[in-house]
Protein backbone atom coordinates (compact mmCIF):
# COMPACT_ATOMS: atom_id res chain seq x y z
CA UNK A 1 0.00 0.00 0.00
CA UNK A 2 1.44 3.37 -0.84
CA UNK A 3 0.15 6.59 0.25
CA UNK A 4 1.18 9.87 0.16
CA UNK A 5 1.47 12.41 3.35
CA UNK A 6 -0.64 15.81 3.18
CA UNK A 7 -0.44 18.79 6.08
CA UNK A 8 -4.19 17.55 7.27
CA UNK A 9 -2.25 14.20 8.53
CA UNK A 10 0.33 16.25 10.40
CA UNK A 11 0.38 17.65 13.71
CA UNK A 12 1.85 21.41 14.13
CA UNK A 13 5.50 20.11 13.85
CA UNK A 14 4.96 18.86 10.04
CA UNK A 15 5.35 15.11 11.39
CA UNK A 16 2.52 12.59 10.94
CA UNK A 17 -0.35 12.01 13.63
CA UNK A 18 0.39 8.70 15.14
CA UNK A 19 -3.26 8.13 14.74
CA UNK A 20 -2.96 8.10 11.00
CA UNK A 21 -0.02 6.17 10.86
CA UNK A 22 -2.08 3.43 12.52
CA UNK A 23 -5.06 4.08 10.07
CA UNK A 24 -3.06 3.05 7.59
CA UNK A 25 -1.34 0.15 9.19
CA UNK A 26 -4.58 -1.14 10.56
CA UNK A 27 -5.71 -1.36 6.70
CA UNK A 28 -3.04 -2.73 5.26
CA UNK A 29 -3.40 -5.53 8.00
CA UNK A 30 -6.87 -5.94 7.43
CA UNK A 31 -6.21 -6.55 3.70
CA UNK A 32 -3.58 -9.23 4.10
CA UNK A 33 -6.00 -10.41 7.25
CA UNK A 34 -9.05 -10.90 4.29
CA UNK A 35 -6.70 -12.40 1.79
CA UNK A 36 -5.62 -14.86 4.08
CA UNK A 37 -9.01 -16.08 5.50
CA UNK A 38 -10.97 -15.15 2.35
CA UNK A 39 -13.76 -13.66 3.87
CA UNK A 40 -14.71 -11.09 6.56
CA UNK A 41 -12.22 -10.48 9.80
CA UNK A 42 -12.02 -8.12 12.89
CA UNK A 43 -9.49 -6.57 14.30
CA UNK A 44 -9.13 -7.69 17.58
CA UNK A 45 -6.17 -6.06 18.89
CA UNK A 46 -3.07 -4.03 17.78
CA UNK A 47 0.27 -4.87 19.72
CA UNK A 48 3.89 -3.74 19.88
CA UNK A 49 3.67 -0.40 17.55
CA UNK A 50 7.16 1.15 17.30
CA UNK A 51 7.33 4.75 15.77
CA UNK A 52 11.14 4.87 15.40
CA UNK A 53 11.50 8.23 12.95
CA UNK A 54 8.97 11.07 12.23
CA UNK A 55 7.04 11.01 8.55
CA UNK A 56 6.73 13.99 7.43
CA UNK A 57 4.70 16.11 5.19
CA UNK A 58 5.36 15.50 1.20
CA UNK A 59 6.89 12.32 2.18
CA UNK A 60 5.06 8.91 0.89
CA UNK A 61 4.45 5.83 3.22
CA UNK A 62 5.06 2.50 1.69
CA UNK A 63 3.51 -0.27 4.39
CA UNK A 64 4.14 -4.09 3.62
CA UNK A 65 2.08 -6.29 5.66
CA UNK A 66 1.86 -9.90 5.66
CA UNK A 67 0.64 -12.65 8.12
CA UNK A 68 3.05 -14.11 10.22
CA UNK A 69 1.52 -15.87 12.46
CA UNK A 70 -2.11 -17.90 12.46
CA UNK A 71 -4.04 -19.69 15.47
CA UNK A 72 -7.37 -21.33 14.68
CA UNK A 73 -9.71 -18.16 14.19
CA UNK A 74 -6.58 -15.73 14.79
CA UNK A 75 -4.19 -14.10 12.68
CA UNK A 76 -0.95 -12.08 13.57
CA UNK A 77 0.24 -9.48 10.77
CA UNK A 78 3.23 -8.15 10.55
CA UNK A 79 3.45 -3.96 9.14
CA UNK A 80 6.46 -2.42 8.39
CA UNK A 81 5.93 1.24 7.46
CA UNK A 82 8.35 3.07 5.43
CA UNK A 83 8.75 6.29 4.74
CA UNK A 84 10.19 7.66 1.21
CA UNK A 85 11.25 10.74 0.04
CA UNK A 86 9.70 11.17 -3.08
CA UNK A 87 12.42 12.94 -4.62
CA UNK A 88 15.31 10.78 -3.82
CA UNK A 89 13.22 7.24 -4.03
CA UNK A 90 15.08 6.70 -0.42
CA UNK A 91 12.91 4.68 2.10
CA UNK A 92 13.90 4.24 5.92
CA UNK A 93 12.26 2.18 8.47
CA UNK A 94 9.38 4.55 10.02
CA UNK A 95 7.28 2.43 12.22
CA UNK A 96 6.67 -1.41 12.93
CA UNK A 97 3.69 -2.85 14.64
CA UNK A 98 1.66 -6.49 15.02
CA UNK A 99 -2.07 -6.39 14.73
CA UNK A 100 -4.21 -9.57 15.40
CA UNK A 101 -7.49 -10.11 13.69
CA UNK A 102 -10.25 -12.68 13.86
CA UNK A 103 -12.16 -14.09 11.00
CA UNK A 104 -15.55 -14.21 11.31
CA UNK A 105 -18.71 -15.89 9.97
CA UNK A 106 -22.04 -13.95 8.78
CA UNK A 107 -23.30 -14.36 12.07
CA UNK A 108 -19.83 -12.38 13.35
CA UNK A 109 -19.04 -15.77 15.38
CA UNK A 110 -15.36 -16.14 14.83
CA UNK A 111 -14.26 -19.41 12.65
CA UNK A 112 -11.76 -21.55 11.43
CA UNK A 113 -8.84 -20.31 9.17
CA UNK A 114 -6.46 -22.08 7.35
CA UNK A 115 -2.78 -22.34 8.42
CA UNK A 116 0.39 -20.58 7.31
CA UNK A 117 2.11 -23.05 5.15
CA UNK A 118 4.96 -26.06 6.30
CA UNK A 119 7.97 -23.08 7.33
CA UNK A 120 6.14 -19.54 7.13
CA UNK A 121 4.78 -19.63 10.64
CA UNK A 122 6.84 -16.54 11.87
CA UNK A 123 6.88 -12.96 14.18
CA UNK A 124 10.14 -12.43 13.23
CA UNK A 125 10.86 -8.75 14.98
CA UNK A 126 13.24 -8.00 12.09
CA UNK A 127 11.72 -6.53 8.96
CA UNK A 128 12.11 -8.82 5.62
CA UNK A 129 14.46 -6.34 3.26
CA UNK A 130 13.40 -8.21 0.30
CA UNK A 131 9.10 -7.23 1.46
CA UNK A 132 10.25 -4.02 1.12
CA UNK A 133 7.38 -1.95 -0.83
Amino acid sequence: MLELVFPKDTNYLGTAFGGFVLSLMDKAASVAAVRHARGAVVTARMDGVDFHVPIRVGDAVALDARVVKVGRSSMTIRVDVYRENMASGEQQLATTGFFVFVAVDEDGKPRPVDPLPEGQDTASADPDPEARP
